[in-house]
């Protein structure tokens, strides 16, 4: 696994090593999370379901819609003949 070098300022520093402690992690792994979740675009994040969909309280329930609107029917006409 390629191995990746930064610098970022002490209190940057200081504070991934905070999060990193709070989550169990290895300051490595931490940061290995952080920038797979910045950089994989693919799929839906980790408990997206759970956490937004998951989360609905109440009822959904639809207006009424009204009538529907009467358009004008397309015509035969296909543009000019070459």
């Amino acid at each position: 696994m390629p191995q990746l070098h930064l610098y970022v300022p002490d209190a940057t520093a200081e504070l991934l090593k905070r999060r990193a402690e709070g989550r169990g992690l290895t300051l490595s792994k931490y940061l290995a999370e952080v920038v797979r979740k910045e950089v994989d675009t693919e799929g839906w994040p980790e408990n997206f379901f759970e956490d937004v969909l998951g989360a609905w309280e109440g009822e959904l329930r639809r207006p009424p819609q009204g009538l529907y609107e009467e358009r004008e029917g397309f015509s035969d006409d296909t543009g000019p003949e070459s």
